[in-house]
């Protein structure tokens, strides 16, 4: 009887812990349940252009601590795939490469964009398993996504570091984390770097009440503030422009209206792409206290991944590969306490885990007397 035969590939932005869970589900199915595995290279687009490579113990092995993802990765979609003459609908091509490859299952290790990636060719009738991975950790459905506590810990570094040079020159810092949507990662980070301030977008801040907490502080003795900023955090004027714009987008009700309304939310967010900036300005304003920026960017997704990642990926890994044995797909492998369980992707796809504003880590940060700008 021919063994099973699987796919696997890593897609949206790179992550501590994608080599990990490669090297989880790899040697499982390889070494376990005795299945053959084929890497799809750069995400997608692999999967269109046909491009993988066989995988075997060897070429699995040394991985585990190793930053990125050995297959490299792509943030192209299945349904706009780019192409000389513009994007296109690429699922059909993607189904006859599966075929033609002889797969029995495809692993997809990705974020919010990949699960949708994932969905899609589940509804072509493709056996996929989806993966959760993101440095945000606003993926639904999961108690957590590897990368997350690698990121974590980088930026509760960099916070760390910034206490000393604010308090020499009596200044703000203020660290902009990575974080669109979601506040996860600058509120753990704030959290434990013992920032003075945290904004996060679910939380939208005025400039008056950060300046406040940093005018309180200096009344209290304190000649400097750590403001940790996430980049998609916004002020009350701007979160009502950027929310006016995305519905514009919702409510578009032809090909020509969605996209001047995606034109215009493009505009909006590009003249908010610097608040950060505009902040520190601001309160030096307010305050009379100078204000430096740090911005911690892809520094956040690189190097080796935290042993808890590592865990983390190698047992979310293994426990695809068992659902693989058992013919159960369509699912993402969702965390859950110290276990793991298939979740639909139809529950998870096109779907964010945000920060709500009663979470136990938003009423700690108020309890000890962080700042959240509101």
């Amino acid at each position: 009887m021919a063994s099973t035969r699987v796919g696997i590939l890593t897609a949206g932005g790179d992550s501590p812990g994608l080599n990990a869970a490669i090297r989880g589900f790899g040697k499982t199915a390889i070494g376990h349940y005795g299945m053959e595995l084929v890497g799809y290279r750069d995400g997608v687009t692999g999967l269109v252009l046909d491009r993988f490579e066989e995988l075997d113990g060897r070429k699995l092995s040394g991985i585990l601590t190793v930053g990125g993802t050995i297959l490299g990765t792509s943030r192209d979609k299945v349904h706009k795939f780019p192409t000389e003459d513009g994007s296109a609908d690429m699922v059909s091509r993607v189904v006859e490469n599966y075929e033609r490859a002889g797969l029995d299952a495809l692993i997809m290790l990705g974020g919010g964009g990949t699960a949708k990636n994932a969905m899609r060719l589940v509804d072509a009738g493709l056996n996929v398993i989806h993966l959760p991975k993101t440095i945000d950790n606003d993926i639904a459905m999961t108690d957590t996504s590897f990368g997350f506590a690698t990121a974590m810990e980088i930026a509760t570094e960099a916070i760390d570091r910034v206490h000393s040079t604010a308090h020499s020159h009596h200044r703000i810092i203020l660290t902009e984390v990575m974080g669109h949507r979601a506040g996860w990662l600058t509120l753990g980070a704030g959290i434990a770097g013992g920032a003075d301030v945290i904004l996060i977008p679910e939380i939208p801040y005025t400039v008056e009440r950060v300046a406040e907490t940093i005018r309180e502080r200096t009344r209290r003795g304190s000649s400097f503030s750590v403001v940790a900023v996430a980049e998609g955090a916004r002020d009350v004027a701007d979160t009502a422009d950027h929310e006016a714009a995305r519905l514009l987008v919702k409510s578009a009700r032809t090909p020509e209206a969605e996209r001047a309304a995606r034109a215009h939310l493009r505009h909006v967010e590009d003249t908010q792409r610097e608040h950060t900036f505009r902040l520190a300005r601001e309160l030096e304003s307010a305050t009379g206290l100078e204000a430096r920026v740090t911005i911690l960017g892809y520094v956040q997704r690189g190097g080796s991944p935290s042993a808890a990642d590592r865990v983390l990926a190698t047992r979310l890994g293994a426990a695809a590969a068992d659902l693989v044995k058992a013919k159960e797909f369509g699912v993402m492998v969702a965390a859950r306490g110290d276990g793991a369980e298939p979740v639909p992707l139809r529950e998870v796809a096109g779907k964010v885990k945000l920060v709500p504003p009663d979470h136990d880590w938003v009423l700690a940060a108020r309890k000890v007397g962080t700042g959240l700008g509101d």
